[in-house]
């Protein structure tokens, strides 16, 4: 696991947040299902990981088509440039604000875990203190900074280097995105489907975007967005695989971040 002191909050955290489930899909009530509509069919397809047994996929196979992915769908606790609970590590999402006060967003799975937020893996240099949390059902929430000796601009830290991010976009398939996170840095792919839930182990998120990018536990949080034009898209709620033989990924839509909290990309 690395860990980087922080002289600029350039870093990335992760997480979601989601509208509701599709009624069709109201009795997916499986941990290790994601489900959403096709993006050419529009249909509902249903996506089982590892640890759904065969005789449950028979089951659904009966009302939904029904892919498997390796691995187990998974929370990423830890990520972009590296943000620190009492008990955990993170990413930095994004920073914002909200007139003259400076936040940062990340996952609600993150968030969760404590109130302060440390930039050291010492835990002795604090960045803020929580003002809001949600996870699951959404997965995203919100640090105040009370640190002012620390800089904190609007750029994704991108292993080496920074991508200055220019505001807050919506994602479509195909898009061609980025995410960075502090386990493996920056990585690059597609957006595969829009409009996902996710049934973690610990509850159900709703309406993330899909890619067919990897990531490991500690990007957790880290931003997905635009590299040639600086626009975020969200941050990392959780996934399946590893980035050695690949794996699949979902994201909080960042403009639903936004709304909730009532800030604005600086």
């Amino acid at each position: 696991m690395r860990h980087h002191r922080l002289t600029a909050l350039v870093f990335a955290c992760a997480l979601v947040l989601l509208p509701a489930a599709p009624a069709q899909a109201a009795s997916l009530n499986t941990p290790g299902l994601s489900w959403g509509p096709d993006p050419v069919t529009g249909e509902v397809v249903v996506t089982a990981d590892a640890t759904v047994t065969e005789a449950q996929v028979a089951a659904l196979r009966r009302t939904y088509p029904v892919r498997r992915v390796d691995g187990q769908f998974r929370t990423l606790i830890a990520g972009g440039q590296a943000i620190y609970s009492a008990s955990s590590r993170c990413s930095l999402g994004a920073n914002v604000r909200k007139g003259s006060v400076a936040y940062f967003v990340t996952a609600g799975h993150c968030t969760n875990t404590g109130a302060t937020w440390y930039s050291n893996a010492a835990r002795t240099t604090v960045l803020g203190s929580r003002t809001g949390t949600s996870f699951p059902g959404n997965d995203y929430g919100i640090v105040r900074y009370s640190n002012t000796s620390i800089a904190h601009p609007s750029a994704v830290y991108t292993y080496p280097g920074t991508v200055t991010i220019r505001g807050a976009g919506n994602a479509t398939v195909g898009m061609s995105v980025c995410r960075s996170g502090s386990t493996t840095g920056v990585r690059c792919g597609v957006v595969t489907g829009l409009n996902q839930t996710v049934y973690y182990s610990e509850g159900v998120v709703y309406g993330l975007i899909r890619t067919n990018i990897c990531a490991e536990p500690g990007d957790s949080g880290g931003p997905l967005y635009v590299a040639s034009t600086g626009v975020i898209i969200g941050i990392l709620s959780g996934g399946s695989g590893n980035c050695t033989s690949g794996g699949t990924t979902f994201y909080q839509p960042i403009a639903e971040i936004l709304a909730a909290y009532g800030v604005t990309i600086p």
